[in-house]
């Protein structure tokens, strides 16, 4: 990192530029929704004037040193409709989050290469066609609006430049204002534009894709024609990186972290090639230098993938980034052709704001919907216990409480609306030539349902079998009281469902195979599911924040799991087994078929700072990282904390404002999170290798 990067960080970190921000009442934005209201403009001419006006309203600052340029300078985004516009849409439709398009993976490149002047033209000459509805022209004209109001920002953002002196960035500028990039800075600069328009326009969890595949070119190109040397060319990357950070507090989410800004590096294409180049390899250490929480860096990987990335990549474990995050392209792919996409979608996939599959450029794809508690299935069939002659017949009613489960659930994706979003639409495949809005669909329209609680319902369930179907060493009404009494007086009965039943990540087939067939029952239940847009669903294995959600209404369980104990996140064991070391949990988290539940879910590891004593640990952990690809695990995210660091952080917040953990599926600062986050960091299991 040279002397202008390290600078550039400080000030970003120590948040100056903060100062130039103002909120929409200060701008006299606030009452934009009225306006609009009383002059009857349609849902998706909102949107797009919207986003001119805002564009039009942001200050041009240029921070020290700066070569890649464009501070948010509007702390919120206006909404477009009025409270009583929000109430009549709510009465009718189906809202999921915000409301807005989320969680997709915009198509940068074409706009990138083609330039926002030929993509002016291209949506000019689809106006031309006399067939259009007046819906169709209305989006058309939209789209339109927001290319030139981005143009005209660029222009504002220029003229500063060259007012101030900084004549490179201004002819960067003035090159990207109509054309496509032919540098990697051009490339760089209008990726920045791009991502930061999305932003503005109310979209959120944009994630930057397959970055090293679509800016590989114009880094190579540099590089070759000596345009750049590679020395100049990682600077830039780092700034890029750096403005990843600048406005991330802006960007909505459940806690500050959680903005989907993951980047996918690797992977191999339908021809086997495997694709990590070296600018793959440069956003690894630019990550490792810089040490802040985005971009989230995610590694497609497989059996084959050689041994020297996963090494780079537990080099960034080793810093404690919580990332990166790897997926298994062994699996992910199959999963995804099973469940009906194209094969060259399918080898193109990346990873959505946590770490749900998605489809760059043609997928509208809710990936996080809704989800269904694992565990509140099996508790919610506990009355009926006595009914059941074996454990067999108990499994078929947490099989049909599973299904009444996921039945109500797409029961309530009815009449789904989101805002408009024809900034959005520009930056997807085929929108254009259907001149109708991202928001309203795209080639893939499918849905996601997490499973939370997969551990904590088959160490439930093996409770069940073993104690008291099979030894009969617990009675009905003495176990379902303990339960309810969450295990008050009952010190014995716990501590056998603790310590001595058998649980996930112990890699005990008794069971592992149960929740094999859990996994696969929740398959099951969505096998013939269609949403109202005709895509499918699919099952997952992650949590996002639902493992607190569940937790909370859940009382306590039959794995010895007391009502105020949290749930694991994601696809992980228990929080109190007593842990027979990390391969034990891969061998246990690998045995069910996770072809099966391609939406996602990543098995989380922790491991104390304390075992990166030298570069002989960093191997290890790779092998231990290559292992669970080979034994066919889909997604690995791995955690490097000290407790004590934890618990001193949480008294002492203002020693550890970079401090850096793993949430669910994104990276935070620790002393920002909610303390039920800040809790269940704390208290993972912690292994060593």
């Amino acid at each position: 990192m040279n002397q202008r990067i390290d600078s550039l960080r400080e000030y970003i970190l120590s948040k100056q530029h903060h100062s130039f921000r103002r909120g929409a009442e200060e701008l006299g934005l606030s009452e934009m929704s009225r306006s609009f209201a009383e002059a009857s403009i349609a849902p998706e001419k909102r949107a797009a004037l919207c986003l001119s006006t805002l564009l039009e309203s942001e200050t041009p600052v240029i921070l020290p040193g700066e070569k890649i340029v464009v501070t948010r300078t509007i702390s919120e985004i206006p909404d477009i409709y009025t409270p009583e516009e929000w109430d009549e849409i709510k009465a009718t439709h189906y809202i999921h989050e915000r409301g807005t398009v989320c969680n997709i993976s915009p198509d940068y490149e074409t706009t990138i290469r083609q330039g926002l002047e030929n993509r002016k033209n291209e949506v000019m000459d689809r106006l031309k066609d006399e067939n259009l509805s007046q819906e169709n022209v209305r989006f058309l004209e939209s789209v339109l609006l927001c290319i030139t109001s981005l143009q005209s920002f660029i222009g504002k953002y220029e003229n500063y430049t060259r007012s101030i002196g900084e004549t490179e960035t201004a002819d960067v500028l003035k090159a990207i204002q109509t054309d496509g990039a032919k540098s990697f800075r051009e490339a760089l600069q209008l990726l920045r534009i791009l991502h930061f328009a999305i932003w503005e326009a109310s979209d959120y969890h944009n994630t930057l894709g397959r970055f090293d595949q679509y800016m590989y070119p114009y880094f190579k190109n540099d590089i070759d024609n000596g345009v750049l040397t590679k020395e100049e060319a990682f600077d830039l990357l780092e700034e890029f990186f750096l403005m990843c950070n600048k406005d991330s507090d802006l960007y909505p989410g459940m806690q500050q972290g959680d903005n989907g800004q993951s980047m996918v590096l690797g992977g191999r294409n339908a021809d086997g090639e495997y694709l990590f180049n070296e600018l793959s390899e440069m956003c690894l250490k630019a990550s490792y230098e810089l040490e802040l929480i985005d971009p989230k860096i995610n590694i497609r990987v497989d059996k084959d993938t050689p041994d020297e990335i996963f090494e780079k990549g537990s080099q960034l474990t080793k810093k404690g980034l919580g990332f990166p995050q790897y997926s298994n392209d062994d699996i992910i792919i199959p999963g995804l052709l099973r469940k009906g996409y194209d094969a060259e979608d399918a080898y193109n996939y990346v990873v959505a704001a946590c770490w749900e599959f998605i489809i760059p450029k043609y997928a509208m794809d809710i990936p996080n919907i809704d989800a269904v508690s694992l565990i509140g299935c099996v508790r919610s069939c506990l009355d009926k216990l006595s009914e059941c002659p074996d454990y067999d017949s108990f499994y078929k009613l947490v099989e049909q409480e599973i299904q009444h489960n996921v039945d109500t659930i797409c029961n309530k994706h009815k009449n789904l609306y989101m805002i408009p979003s024809p900034m959005m639409s520009l930056l997807m495949a085929g929108t254009i030539e259907r001149a109708t809005d991202i928001s309203l669909g795209a080639k893939y329209n499918n849905y996601g349902l997490h499973g939370t609680g997969v551990a904590t319902a088959a160490d439930s369930l093996a409770a069940i079998k073993k104690y008291y179907f099979e030894e009969k060493r617990i009675d009905y009404k003495t176990y379902i009281d303990a339960i309810e009494d969450d295990f008050k007086g009952e010190a014995e009965l716990k501590e056998l469902l603790r310590k001595e039943s058998p649980k996930m990540g112990q890699d005990n087939d008794y069971v592992d195979s149960i929740c094999v067939a859990l996994l696969d029952s929740f398959d099951n239940a969505l096998k013939d599911k269609v949403n109202e847009r005709g895509g499918i669903y699919r099952a997952g294995t992650g949590t996002a924040m639902y493992y607190i959600f569940h937790a909370n209404t859940l009382g306590a369980t039959p794995d010895g799991r007391t009502a105020e104990e949290m749930i694991p996140a994601n696809y992980s064991p228990s929080l109190f087994i007593d842990q027979k070391g990390p391969i034990s949990v891969i061998k246990s988290f690998t045995k069910p078929h996770l072809v099966n539940v391609i939406n996602g879910g990543p098995l989380t590891l922790e491991f104390d700072q304390s075992i990166f004593r030298n570069e002989e640990s960093v191997k290890k952990l790779a092998s231990l990282v290559k292992m669970y690809i080979i034994f066919g695990g889909h997604q690995l995210q791995l955690n490097t904390v000290s407790r004590e660091k934890l618990l001193d952080a949480k008294k002492h917040p203002e020693k550890y404002r970079n401090l850096i953990v793993r949430v669910w599926g994104w990276s935070g600062y620790f002393v920002e999170l909610d303390e039920c986050y800040q809790d269940h960091v704390i208290n993972r299991i912690e292994f060593g290798l």
